[in-house]
């Protein structure tokens, strides 16, 4: 059997109102509750989740599962009795009415008044809770006592979330025309049919034919052989129990029969609802075999498929029967001989031009056995024993193709009926042609030959759509890697779940507590082996959307309930990022900071739940004391405590009463609090912050805005307000933490010197913080030491989480509204500002994603003398040779070109035999340990050189040597060999690059070493050959460079995977390095840079790589297991798997945990937008869109740790938090940089 069907399994009366001794399951009490009286006791599985093991074992075998449900009445005292009394029915004289039929009052229940049309959505929520539940359909008893209004609203609610539920609708004592109108207007199904209360061969005569215009007009009758409304067959004899079952079985349309359980074993005693009659379970006389040869014939004869068509064709007069199934499509025929008397045998004939088969010899499919008809003139026939039935066929092949077909269906699970599955592919070609067309006409679409290509490849059938960009626009998740990884859907992409076990899956809206489903599909097999389900593109602007993929997978001796978070992708251009934080965002991210920067790289990083510290390296002034350049960060004003006094009541500004904190990428962030007082009342105090962006000083200003409208609940102006702000004062540099006993307790507070405005605090480095107040107030000297601050980052790293900070005293002042107060913290700076000196910070309440980015690129750019560089990253960079390089091409991009040619100016200064620093700390530039930061050089001169058509700038001086001079220089050490160990591999014309030199660059231990030839170094070394050409046309490098790309493609390509290496491992020629196998993102720049920019390579590269993709990240690896070990070892210890060596988690001790997965599964901000960029430029502009909504996805990360601003890395596994520097300029710059390029190419 496909289909299990249940009664109703709601609780019911067991005391009160009970009929029988079980009661009626039509009575129900609670329609969202299964009865535990149907469950086993079991602390294992409570009641509902043992129903939902059912469902899933019936899943397990490719059947359904459909509930009765009596939604027309309940059982007495149900629930909806005490919320809703109005929908109870009742009459002139207040009494509750009892449903009934057939002169039957059913004095148990109580009937709804379904005038209430609240009590449809009611109903209609209660089918789709139970569709959650994995309920493939619903029998409606006594549904024709339901308004077709109601029924028609219910439904159509149930099948916009669920549109393949099934509705059967019990409409036995109900009018026929109610019958039509419910499968009609009310969009049911399947109707019961009452072939089980015809008995005669005149009867069935009649009816049979009303049955078969029903279910080809309006919906299927289905022929139920027994229901608990009739006496047990196997009562009357065991003959006629058998020839009833064929009979409903063989006279079905589409195969649409169904019996009560019990009657496989013959039971004889009548159901009674009320009660628990015997089944007679396991009788040795019964019929199962026989039951399941009729279901094998009705799934795979074509004669029970659609378009048949049933003719009854006998002549005779005795109760025997002759239906002739024809199907048109394949010619076949099956002739159904059926003897209704039991107790003699009957003759059959029918006229031989009816069946137009002229053939003697048939073979019955119910017994394989050889059947001769008698033929006498122009009639046919043969006699019949008493009860039997026949189903002849004229072809004997069938017998065979039975044999074979039943020992298929004898396997666990077995598999879909051809029909029903052919059926399922040509249903899923018509949703994937109405997704892209809309209803169209489809006249000229081969059906068939599209359903075999959808089962046979998705992914290529989608394909197929789009010629123009060959974008595949299906998203594919691979349950058995995909379960921690948020995987992106944009716009307009399907959604392809794949499964080497058959499963179901559901998408739920997760912002809707997981009950709003938006799609829902079994998996269907493919005919490459495994399982899967295609859900169609879902549209959603201006808000991405969170949702959750419920699986569960039907494994062969267990099921597997999973779960993974999906992310559908808004348009680009229809996000905005907002500035403001409401305090609900400010409690569920600690983070949150609000990030503010000087030309010298010095910094602001306020917590947005002010006043708390996060991190060591928070502080309202984490000065830069050298004025030229960036060097290590001096910690000097840790934060301001606040407290606010109205008469004696003193409330400190804290989360409890924070309203708002808005972000300002002017240098500036504003708090706004709501200040309860003891008389019902509330004042306003809004706290502007704001850093210098020259100097080391901030600004705190604090207002308390006057009142409006004279609204009665906000404190009057001239209530005064008291305001305390205590300094948190700290001496140290940004990396190290303060323990007062080590000396600081008993010497700062002999360093303080006080005055009636404020404060000096001498530093250690000979430096001062000087802290003043603005306008009326006072400074009252009071020391005050905390002890052990707790900062929760540190210890997530593995690091010391806490410090101790000092206070030299407390401000005092009143605050009338109106009224504002200003204090301002500086260090070294001779001069005080004056209030109107500070440039006013503007407030946006929001940005578009590109004005966002293109503004985030600020806080990094830095002056270095009368150069330009880049702090690599907030809050512990400084300027890393790569990352300022990467970071220049986006400034060349957006035309920023005196910015980058003065970055370029620097790094080009400190070219040394083929090297540039790998990071600048002060004036100390000795680090050269990088291969690729030369390449980047090379990238960004030829960008300009490409967006300028100008090489005019090649000519400027970089101290005795011109711009061209040193790329020249440059690339001839690369051939030659640098003083690190760079060099050209004389075969392959490949670079070779020494062990963590590249971007993956952790070491001791190293975790990713890449020794020998990575990819992307490949790239960037091709990217700056072809440069070279264009600048020494002399110098042969077009030729090094084909050179170049025929050795990537001959020793990187890997042609099973799908993707190239990511490094050849050796110390020698590539030759005879070691390809690896590890998917990581590195090749993209392949594309990007043009060694590969298109073709087929290109396409497998960008499509594998989907598979690394989180939101607004990259995964520096795939979780998959690699041929090639990748062992990281620390103190001789192995501190991996390195057969697998993904680590999904960034987190703990920096040497074992975190280095380890540093590049090894951690998600990446910057080559992210790489990705997108590659996607581009492989399917061309019609794809920009797509890569445009994918870089979209950062919005979230702008709106977490600094606000407005893009973290370094994320964890690899979900729920993907963000690690490391919460504000890394080469994720901003890259995005900022794709973000303009595809949108300026797309326009």
């Amino acid at each position: 059997c496909r289909a299990l069907h249940l009664l109703p399994i709601h609780p019911t009366p067991t005391t009160y109102a009970r009929m029988g001794r079980f009661g009626s399951p039509y009575a129900a009490l609670n329609f969202t509750d299964a009865d535990p009286a149907l469950a086993r006791f079991d602390p294992a599985a409570t009641p509902l989740e043992q129903f939902m093991e059912l469902v899933d074992a019936v899943h397990y075998h490719n059947g359904y599962l459909i509930l009765d449900i009596a939604i027309n009445h309940t059982g007495w005292a149900a629930a909806i009795h005490e919320t809703h009394p109005e929908w109870l029915v009742r009459g002139e004289d207040g009494q509750i009415k009892a449903p009934g039929a057939w002169g039957v009052v059913w004095a148990d229940l109580t009937k709804l008044d379904y005038s209430h049309t609240d009590l449809w959505q009611y109903m209609a929520e209660i089918f789709l809770l139970w569709c959650h539940r994995g309920v493939d359909g619903f029998r409606c008893d006594a549904g024709y006592m339901v308004p077709i209004d109601a029924w028609e609203y219910m439904v159509a609610k149930v099948r916009q979330e669920y549109p393949d539920t099934l509705f059967l609708l019990e409409g036995l004592g109900g009018p026929l025309k109610t019958t039509q109108a419910i499968l009609g207007r009310g969009n049911f199904n399947w109707a019961y049919s009452e072939l089980f209360q015809h008995y005669t061969r005149e009867e069935i005569a009649e009816y049979l034919p009303f049955a078969v215009d029903i279910s080809d007009t309006c919906g299927h009758m289905i022929h139920y052989a027994e229901t608990h409304d009739n006496n047990r067959l196997a009562s009357v004899s065991l003959t006629y129990a058998k020839m009833r079952t064929a009979l409903c079985a063989l006279f079905s349309v589409c195969g649409g029969f169904g019996f009560a359980n019990g009657m496989e074993w013959f039971a004889k005693e009548k159901i009674n609802v009320h009660e628990s009659p015997g089944l007679n379970w396991g009788a040795k006389d019964n019929q199962v075999d026989f039951i399941f040869r009729l279901n094998w014939i009705l799934k795979n004869h074509p004669t029970f498929f659609h378009t048949t068509r049933l003719t009854l064709i006998q002549k005779n007069e005795t109760q025997a029967l002759a239906l002739l199934r024809s199907h048109p499509e394949t010619g076949k025929t099956l002739l159904v001989l059926v003897n209704l008397d039991c107790e003699e045998p009957s003759p059959v004939f029918w006229h031989r031009s009816d069946v137009g088969i002229e053939q003697k010899e048939w073979m019955d499919l119910l017994t394989e056995t050889r059947v001769s008809l008698r033929k006498d003139g122009p009639v046919a026939g043969i006699t019949l024993a008493p009860g039997e039935a026949m189903a002849l066929t004229p072809d004997p092949g069938e017998v065979q193709s039975l044999a074979a077909a039943m020992r298929r269906d004898e396997q666990a699970p077995a598999p879909f009926p051809k029909q029903v599955l052919d059926q399922k592919f040509r249903a899923g070609v018509l949703a994937v042609k109405t997704a892209l067309d809309g209803y169209t006409d489809v006249s000229g679409l081969d059906l068939n030959r599209a359903a075999r290509h959808l089962s046979e490849d998705p992914m290529e059938f989608i394909r197929s759509f789009f010629s123009d960009t060959l974008e595949s626009r299906v998203i594919p998740f691979d349950v058995t890697q995909d379960l921690k990884r948020q995987v992106m859907v944009p716009p307009g992409f399907f959604l392809l779940v794949k499964s080497p076990v058959g499963f179901r899956a559901e998408i739920l809206d997760a912002r809707d507590t997981d009950r709003r489903s938006l799609g829902y599909e079994e998996g269907l097999p493919l005919k490459t082996g495994g399982f899967f389900a295609l859900f169609m593109p879902k549209a959603f602007r201006k808000l991405h959307r969170p949702c959750r993929l419920n699986l569960r997978l039907f494994h062969p001796d267990k099921i597997q309930k999973a779960s993974a978070s999906l992310l559908y992708l808004a348009p680009f251009d229809t996000l905005n990022l907002q500035t403001t934080f409401t305090r609900r965002k400010i409690a569920a991210d600690p983070g949150l900071t609000l990030l503010a920067a000087t030309r010298t790289g010095g910094m602001m990083r306020a917590a947005g739940d002010w006043g708390q510290l996060h991190s060591r390296y928070d502080s309202l002034l984490g000065a830069n004391l050298n004025p030229d350049m960036p060097e290590n960060r001096w910690m000097t004003l840790a934060r301001c405590r606040i407290w606010a006094i109205f008469q004696g009541y003193s409330r400190e500004l804290a989360k409890d009463c924070l309203q708002r904190f808005t972000f300002s990428y002017d240098n500036a962030g504003r708090w706004r609090f709501h200040v309860p007082t003891s008389e019902g009342k509330y004042y306003v105090l809004e706290l502007t912050l704001m850093l210098s962006p020259y100097t080391n000083q901030v600004r705190l200003s604090i207002t308390r805005p006057g009142t409006k409208n004279n609204r009665p609940r906000i404190l009057s102006d001239d209530a005064p307000v008291t305001l305390i702000i205590r300094p948190d004062t700290e001496d140290r540099s940004f990396h190290d933490t303060i323990k007062a006993f080590t000396g600081p307790e008993a010497d700062w507070p002999a360093k303080v010197r006080s005055r009636d405005t404020g404060f000096d605090f001498s530093l250690t480095n000979g430096h001062t913080l000087s802290m003043d107040i603005q306008s009326p107030g006072r400074f009252v000297p009071e020391p005050e030491w905390q002890y052990m601050v707790h900062r929760p980052l540190e210890a997530t790293r593995g690091l010391d989480p806490v410090s101790d900070l000092f206070s030299p005293g407390y401000f005092s002042f009143e605050c009338a509204g109106g009224h504002t107060a200003e204090l301002i913290a500086r260090v070294d700076h001779g001069q005080r500002f004056e209030p109107d000196a500070w440039p006013i910070p503007a407030f946006e309440s929001g940005f578009t994603m590109e004005q966002a980015l293109i503004r985030a690129l600020d806080a990094f750019l830095v002056d270095r003398g009368p150069d330009k560089s880049v702090i690599a990253g907030y809050p512990w960079f400084l300027d890393w040779g790569r990352d300022s390089l990467i970071f220049c091409r986006s400034l060349v991009e957006l035309g920023r070109l005196s910015e980058a040619r003065a970055i370029l100016h620097l790094f080009g200064r400190f070219e040394r035999n083929g090297t540039l620093p790998n990071m600048i700390c002060g004036q100390d530039a000795a680090n050269i340990e990088t291969s690729d930061a030369p390449l980047w050089f090379f990238a960004c001169c030829r960008d300009i050189l490409e967006k300028t058509q100008d090489s005019g700038f090649l000519d400027q001086d970089l101290e005795g040597r011109t711009l061209r001079q040193v790329l020249l220089d440059t690339a001839r050490s690369l051939e030659t060999g640098t003083p690190t160990g760079v060099k050209v591999d004389p075969e392959t014309r490949l670079l070779y690059s020494p062990s963590h030199f590249t971007w993956m660059d952790t070491n001791f231990p190293a975790g990713s070493p890449r020794q020998g030839y990575p990819v992307e170094i490949q790239a960037l070394w091709h990217n700056a050959l072809m440069f070279l050409e264009k600048i020494d046309p002399d110098g042969q490098w077009k030729q090094k460079a084909d050179q170049v790309k025929q050795s990537v493609e001959t020793w990187f390509w890997n042609e099973t995977a799908g993707y190239f290496s990511d490094c050849l491992h050796g110390d020698g020629p590539a030759a005879r390095a070691l390809p690896d196998d590890a998917l990581r993102p590195n090749q993209l720049l392949l594309i990007t840079l043009g060694v590969i920019p298109s073709g087929e390579k290109a396409r497998k590269t960008v499509e594998t790589c989907l598979e690394l993709l989180v939101p607004g990240g990259i995964r520096s690896l795939a979780d998959r297991k690699v041929a090639v070990p990748l062992p990281v070892v620390h103190n001789k210890k192995l501190v991996n798997d390195p057969d697998h060596p993904y680590a999904g988690v960034y987190q703990g001790d920096e040497d074992t945990n975190r280095k380890p997965a540093y590049h090894n599964g951690t998600a990446w901000t910057w080559p992210f937008p790489v990705f997108c960029e590659a996607w581009a430029k492989v399917f061309g502009q019609n794809s920009h869109a797509t890569g445009l909504a994918w870089l979209g996805s950062m919005k979230h990360l702008m709106r977490t740790g600094a606000a407005g601003y893009i973290p370094e890395i994320l964890d690899g596994d979900f729920p993907h938090t963000p690690r490391g520097c919460d504000a890394q300029a080469w994720g901003v710059s890259e995005a900022a940089r794709v973000v303009h390029k595809l949108s300026a190419r797309r326009t």
